[in-house]
């Protein structure tokens, strides 16, 4: 009886029984739900007051959106006041409260509603981007098998095993302590340590780490560290480390924004005074100088920040691009350096099949050599094994069933199809020592940064099949792009081999390759390239990848298959797993940047008219606030330019 493989499930699809994602609900969010308050009694309380209804109906709604609007920011400024920090938040209270006190409680409430609506949308921002990055995931099993000296065994929390303990780990299972394998066999799958895209085979003797998962033989494991010291320990350890000496970051405007709010309120102190002092009258005074605190006030000036970097992560967010706050929208632009992890980065993370070699006189074509593998390889779950199912599901080959099928780790598989004997697996151990013509193909791949599987039929060599990680469709247009937005071409930061690094590397037009490296290594070349006064943006998809991606000026994770420590760790998360999305979000961020500037200067000339006019002149306290608050909404819907579809440019493009 035979079989057609078809094609498997569309990829992405969510079984019946997984959670569904989790999403904040907008009015969970405190600050969106006193902006939203403050909006609903302003909009109620703005006709009333416009068509002349009496005080006692509309007074009441205004003094409403004081309190939903303002005592949150009120509060916060009181509190950093306490800690000697005039918050620029509570300097727009406090002139709203002096509009109000003179009568001007319309534009003392605009003013509110415009800082609480602003506070909402940024904490919309970073609550929808908090809800897209999974949670740190703690990589080692909470328990552990523990073998007793009478041939007994236990189930012990992983953490309660100590130095010189017996474990054993069934297949599947993670490993639950750094050790070495005293007895068994079997491939273990440790990317989340290394970044090597295939099992490694460990037999007696060989080192294990935990974490990391055991294939389909069972292994016994003398612990050699404490958990607490274990690889995957050391790495969270790292990355606190290196979060924690990332020099603290602002935003622009912030470096700015205390200092001029102190001279601003000496500056109204004295406009408040000076007129006192030379005989004129209590009303006109206070009149001017609540003039001068709010067209003086810095409200247009921050918001020339939030408005452009908030639509870059809304924008980046369309496209599958998640930036976790305005600060990371703000450094992505910023970066002149870039270095990228290989396996789950520069390719897709899953071996394939790329070479299919017979051997000559075997009579086999291609597709038979590759369906008597398939055949043979269908009951095994190795990767390697999946990678040629996978190959035959593409040709859409018809296979025959295989019967006694035996998997021996490290070696292969055996299993007759039809009425011949089948074997696939390693070079080493099924092919006979000494040169020959199979000796010759498997050498040409493994030259190739392949990883080689041979074919034996009835005992004899048939072929060859060569597998390996695939490199991303958009890899080289991405290395491009990102060379020609920093003027350097990228590095390659990987813990795989140095041949298969190579070989990748030169099909994208990498030069610069550091391979066989370990988490720490990753972040000393981070760091010697950050004293060099670079600032350098690391890609990365695992475990291994984060305490680099932490160290950084900026870390990029790649969602799809990243692990949950690394996309905790970036400051950005490439969901969809598009790598072209990268340079196009460092060119979108540049565009942010440049809006800033533009709205720094459109406020700056509009205080400067408006303060000018107050002092030389007679500004009307509506006239100032309409002035000031023109200038906000111009630069808001300046920064909104980014929301535009067009904002988001293709490789090769640039924004105008």
């Amino acid at each position: 009886m035979t079989s057609t493989l078809t094609a498997p499930a569309a990829p992405g699809h969510r079984s019946a029984g997984s959670p569904p994602r989790r999403r904040t609900r907008l009015l969970a969010l405190p600050e969106a739900r006193w902006a939203l308050a403050a909006l609903v009694l302003f909009l109620a309380a703005l006709p009333l007051h416009l068509l002349g209804a009496p005080v006692w109906l509309w007074g009441p709604l205004y003094a409403a959106v004081y309190v939903t609007g303002g005592w949150e920011p009120g509060w916060e400024g009181l509190k950093a006041l306490k800690d000697k920090t005039l918050d620029v938040d509570l300097l727009m209270v406090v002139a709203a409260l002096g509009a109000a006190a003179i009568g001007q409680v319309l534009d003392g409430a605009l003013l509110i509603v415009i800082f609480a609506t602003s506070g909402a949308l940024e904490a919309v921002a970073t609550a929808r981007t908090a809800d897209s990055v999974r949670g740190l995931l703690d990589l080692t099993p909470s328990t552990a098998t523990r073998l007793l000296p009478d041939g007994g065994e236990e189930s012990v929390p992983a953490e309660q095993l100590a130095v010189g303990d017996l474990i054993l780990v069934r297949p599947g299972e993670r490993t639950g302590a750094d050790g070495r394998v005293v007895a068994g066999a079997s491939e273990v799958d440790q990317a989340t340590i290394t970044g090597e895209p295939l099992p490694v085979t460990k037999e007696t003797g060989d080192e294990v780490f935990a974490g990391t998962v055991n294939g389909t033989g069972a292994l016994r494991v003398r612990v050699e560290r404490d958990p607490s010291d274990s690889v995957i320990a050391r790495i969270v350890k790292m990355v606190e480390e290196a979060s924690e000496t990332k020099a603290p970051t602002q935003l622009f405007i912030e470096k700015i924004e205390q200092r001029y709010s102190v001279g601003m309120v000496a500056a109204t102190l004295a406009v408040f005074a000076v007129p006192l002092l030379l005989g004129d009258g209590l009303q006109p005074a206070l009149l001017r100088a609540m003039t001068f605190m709010i067209v003086a006030s810095p409200c247009a000036v921050v918001l020339s920040t939030m408005p452009p970097l908030l639509s870059a992560i809304a924008n980046a967010g369309r496209h599958g691009v998640l930036a976790k706050s305005a600060v990371a929208m703000e450094r992505l632009g910023q970066i002149d350096t870039v270095a990228l992890d290989k396996t789950g980065t520069l390719t897709e993370g899953t071996p394939r099949v790329t070479d299919i070699r017979p051997l000559t006189g075997s009579g086999l074509s291609e597709d038979e050599l590759l369906a008597f593998a398939a055949a043979a390889e269908h009951p095994s779950e190795h990767p390697l094994a999946r990678a040629v199912v996978d190959a035959a599901r593409e040709r859409r080959l018809t296979l025959a069933d295989a019967d006694g099928f035996t998997s021996v780790p490290g070696q292969g598989v055996t299993a007759t199809v039809g009425s011949r004997t089948v074997q696939v697996g390693s070079p080493d151990r099924l092919l006979p020592a000494g040169g020959g013509r199979a000796h010759a193909v498997v050498q040409g791949l493994e030259d190739a940064g392949r990883t080689a599987v041979v074919v034996l039929i009835d005992g004899e060599p048939a072929g060859a099949l060569g597998i390996a990680d695939r490199l991303r469709p958009d890899a080289a247009a991405t290395i491009a792009a990102l060379t020609a937005l920093t003027g350097r071409a990228p590095t390659l930061l990987t813990g795989d081999n140095e041949r298969a690094a190579r070989q990748l590397a030169a099909e994208v037009g990498i030069t610069d390759v550091r391979a066989g490296l370990l988490p720490e290594d990753k972040v000393a070349a981070v760091r010697a390239w950050e004293q060099e006064g670079r600032r350098v943006l690391v890609v990365g998809d695992g475990v291994n990848d984060a305490p680099a991606l932490a160290a950084a000026h900026t870390g990029i994770a790649m969602g799809k298959a990243g692990s949950d420590l690394a996309l905790e760790t970036a400051d950005a998360v490439v969901v969809r797993d598009e790598l072209a999305t990268i340079p196009t979000v460092v060119r979108l961020s540049r565009t942010a940047r440049r809006l800033v500037l533009q709205n720094l200067a459109i406020a700056g000339a509009f205080i400067a008219v408006l303060v000018a006019w107050d002092l030389i002149g007679t500004l009307p306290l509506p006239l100032g606030v309409a002035g000031h608050e023109g200038s906000t909404v111009i630069v808001g819907l300046n920064g909104l330019r980014l929301l535009r579809e067009a904002a988001w440019t293709g490789p090769g493009k640039d924004t105008a």
